[in-house]
């Protein structure tokens, strides 16, 4: 594993959201959703995860995540994804969410 600076880390930007709407992401190559998430201050922004084994629509609304808020804007077939939505990756390469275990204010900093 390549080890970074301090001011590599200090590059990334990562912030609280909430995910607001969730919808089947019938282009992507792998099942997935599309989640619009507020990140209060920051706006409302769109990404793409490939989510579904572990996680149904309803059970995404109003539920707090951890995204990196600065990667340049990807396209995925016809959407563009603006964040990237943390979350381990087990063996099956299925995805965990990472969440905030209190409610704290969408667009907070990750420090």
């Amino acid at each position: 594993m390549e080890t970074i600076t301090w001011n590599d880390f200090e590059k990334v930007t990562m912030r609280i959201g909430t995910i607001i709407e969730v919808k089947p992401f019938v282009g992507a190559k792998k099942p997935a959703y599309q989640l619009l998430i507020d990140f209060g201050d920051f706006g409302i922004k769109k990404s793409s995860a490939q989510i579904t084994q572990h996680y149904d629509e309803n059970s995404l609304i109003g539920k707090q995540i951890i995204a990196v808020t600065n990667f340049p804007i990807k396209q995925i077939a016809n959407f563009f994804s603006e964040v990237l939505v943390l979350g381990g990756v087990l063996d099956d390469k299925s995805v965990i969410l990472i969440s905030p275990d209190k409610k704290i204010p969408n667009g907070t900093i990750i420090a």
